[in-house]
């Protein structure tokens, strides 16, 4: 068999790139498939397509065991409490209009001490 000329081996070489490039992207698309069909075995009614497409993001981003730990400490796992959708956005009043007294202060989402959303 002769040599390969620098320009034939450059051209093979770029050719296997493609063809691995190409099967990376199937079997991306072959998990993304396996994952998806994961999702349609699920209640996922119950929450927004926002609030579904913002968990699914932050625990991509967060990784799959930090996003476990966070969501199973947060006040609703365990508990057996069917999670709500929520409602759309009502309008916003003045604050000197509501009144305060014997309300709970909410809880701030987004510190740094926040597993999920971080600093």
């Amino acid at each position: 068999m002769p040599k390969l000329s620098e320009r034939d081996r450059l051209a093979e070489l770029e050719e296997r790139q493609r063809k691995a490039a190409e099967d990376v992207e199937k079997a991306r698309l072959a998990l993304r498939g396996k994952y998806a069909n994961l999702i349609r075995e699920l209640p996922v009614e119950r929450l927004t397509e926002r609030d579904l497409r913002e968990i699914v993001t932050r625990a991509i981003r967060t990784g799959g065991g930090a996003a476990i730990t966070a969501l199973k400490a947060s006040p609703e796992a365990g508990t057996g409490a069917t999670p709500q959708p929520r409602s759309p956005a009502r309008p916003t009043r003045d604050k000197s209009q509501r009144s305060n007294a014997g309300e709970e202060p909410l809880p701030v989402i987004g510190t740094a001490t926040d597993p999920v959303t971080g600093p």
